[in-house]
């Protein structure tokens, strides 16, 4: 089968992410003696640099880990939770709002990932954090390499920064703004982490108590202060069309570190996989396993009809309950044992026919409520009617298309890394002056009632997107894997992973194939609507394809030939051959390794 790169065959270690200094930087920390913890951190600190449009340093990172010298796997909750201030009364009582903005300071919860960073690096790795750090300080002193999609990004919000946030315009927009193919700087951003590692040093030589140093710097010091700051002096117009200050406060940060769990696992044709717990999207990949299990993937042709109808529909069945059950544990009681039981999965299996459902069917669990919503549908119609709901006005109030990154790592030793940074965006809350970067908006994917499993209380995790994954093979730590893309994080997964292990294909083959995806559940990000039915084929599909999808009831269409999938992947074989992959759509992942 065609590949648009080889597949990268390795033995010392190697890398897959989402852009290729990331790469580099990764796979540099590992030559110079580093682990893969060491090395994962420091890619994720330059993707802060690299692609600020859809990750940043107050933003989220759930991280998966495998160390080779305990044979443990943990999950590190990079996800932080709701501020105290913030509640169902306040937004929707005091407010008068229906729906959490998806941008502004009102939806900045506490920023999670520079913890799941430490917390990793202080569990597992062997470098001192100035270390690590030493390659995102560099690219912003000196400048990075920009990519088209982060000046055009620059450029879809352009009047919001003039208009509206003239924090931002002063950062993003000096000198007529970055220019795709040139370097820029974020002079501020270098200083903030060199202050970061100057207070880590000044705690002394050992490096536990360093990295400790640097926690308390941004969850209880400067940066913590300038957080506190900003959001109460800042009234900033919001995707409401209204402006709100923030209710992040310096006690909801001094108050929070990154918790580390057990992840939850599915064994599918010997291969255990491993997602994050409910408070993500993950399960819902976990559930889709289950389903698909009952059935003769491997008889079937992986780019045919037959294969996209049958993932589609147990991942509408999947993501159903995702939206009927899934929150943050702490706070509501998700029913996983049954949900992934062998008697449920076979009920859910049993729904799925020859034509598409255009319902969204959660299962029923004794004891629980199956709410889901049925005015995303609404939602969408509503917008494709109103007038001026196109790009000027969704770039007035900020809502500009943001995705993710993505960084897997295995190491000579046997240590595998899975993290998926994002939040933080440029275009998502105005910048804060001290510090170079801006609050990430993940609260606008609670819902307005406190009854819901997802719905918002203080200090409540709200359910992220964000997916990374695991895999053993007849269990042995076997392989990291993952991708941007919101919804479709836990869609194009199981995509890549059945075609693996069902077809044969490799990683890069399976990454490179025609991939879809299904807009089927309310989305995740605000507006929260739903297209019910929509399936979207890459369009290096057969044309027979989505004719015959269309004849089984999808509302199916081709999008552009290189669309669909952002994923990366290594995996490490019993000979102790570690292989490689990274999606070539965007051209900008990369693997390497050696």
């Amino acid at each position: 089968m065609f590949t648009t790169r080889p597949e990268i065959a390795a033995t010392f270690g190697a890398v897959g992410s989402t852009h290729w200094i990331a790469s580099q930087v990764a796979m540099a920390v590992l030559e110079r003696g580093g682990n893969a913890f060491d090395a994962a951190a420091a890619a994720g600190f330059t993707l802060q640099i690299a692609e600020p449009h859809l990750n940043g340093p107050l933003g989220d990172c759930p991280i998966i880990v495998h160390d080779a010298a305990s044979g443990r796997q943990s999950v590190i909750c990079g996800q932080g939770p709701a501020p105290e201030a913030l509640s169902v009364a306040r937004v929707k009582g005091e407010l008068g709002l229906d729906l959490i903005p998806g941008t502004g300071l009102l939806p900045a919860m506490v920023p999670g990932a520079f913890d799941a960073w430490a917390t990793m690096l202080q569990s597992w790795g062997s470098w001192k954090l100035g270390d690590v750090l030493e390659f995102a300080i560099g690219y912003a002193e000196r400048g990075i390499h920009y990519v088209p999609r982060i000046a055009a990004t620059v450029e879809s919000v352009r009047p919001l920064f003039e208009q509206e946030w003239p924090t931002s315009a002063a950062l993003w927009l000096r000198d007529g703004g970055p220019r795709a193919g040139q370097l820029w700087r974020n002079p501020t951003l270098a200083e903030t982490y060199r202050r970061v590692v100057r207070e880590a040093e000044a705690a002394g030589g050992d490096r536990v108590a360093q990295i400790e140093a640097a926690r308390r710097a941004w969850y209880q010091g400067f940066v913590a202060e300038a957080i506190d700051a900003f959001c109460r002096r800042t009234e900033v117009l919001d995707a409401s069309g209204r402006r709100h200050a923030g209710l992040l406060t310096g006690q909801d940060m001094a108050r929070w570190r990154a918790p580390v769990e057990a992840p939850l696992a599915y064994d599918y044709r010997g291969v255990t996989v491993l997602k994050c717990g409910p408070w993500s999207q993950g399960p819902a990949m976990l559930q889709t396993l289950a389903i698909l299990a009952g059935f003769d993937l491997a008889g079937m042709d992986p780019l045919g009809v037959e294969y996209v109808h049958t993932v589609v529909e147990a991942m509408k069945l999947g993501f159903a309950d995702r939206e009927a059950y899934y929150g943050d544990p702490d706070f509501t009681d998700v029913p996983m044992a049954e949900l992934l039981s062998e008697p449920y999965s076979q009920r859910r299996r049993g729904l799925i026919g020859r034509q598409a459902s255009l319902e969204l069917r959660p299962g029923g669990i004794p004891g629980h409520r199956a709410w889901v919503d049925h005015d995303a549908a609404r939602r969408a119609q509503k917008l494709s009617e109103v007038a001026g709901v196109g790009e000027p006005t969704v770039s007035r109030l900020g809502v500009s298309g943001a995705d993710t990154c993505h960084v897997d790592v295995i190491d000579r030793w046997g240590n595998m890394v899975s993290a998926t940074p994002s939040g933080g965006w440029l275009q998502s809350s105005p910048a804060i002056p001290e510090l170079g970067c801006c609050l990430g908006t993940r609260g606008q994917m609670f819902w307005l009632d406190e009854s819901l499993p997802n719905g918002l209380r203080p200090g409540k995790r709200p359910r992220t997107t964000l997916s990374p994954g695991m895999a053993l093979r007849d269990g042995r730590p076997w392989m990291a894997f993952g991708t941007p893309g919101g919804e479709q994080q836990d869609q194009w997964q199981p995509i890549m992973l059945t075609r693996m292990i069902d077809h044969g294909l490799t990683i890069q083959q399976a990454i490179d194939a025609p991939s879809f995806h299904t807009e089927h559940w309310p989305s995740s990000f605000w507006p929260r609507v739903a297209r019910p039915g929509k399936v979207v084929l890459e369009g290096r599909f057969d044309a027979a394809v989505l004719k015959d999808l269309k004849a089984r009831g999808h509302l199916a269409e081709m999008g552009g030939e290189w669309s669909e999938g952002r994923l990366s992947a290594v995996r490490r074989e019993p000979d102790g051959q570690i292989f490689a992959g990274a999606n070539p759509r965007g051209m900008q992942g990369y693997a390497v390794g050696r």
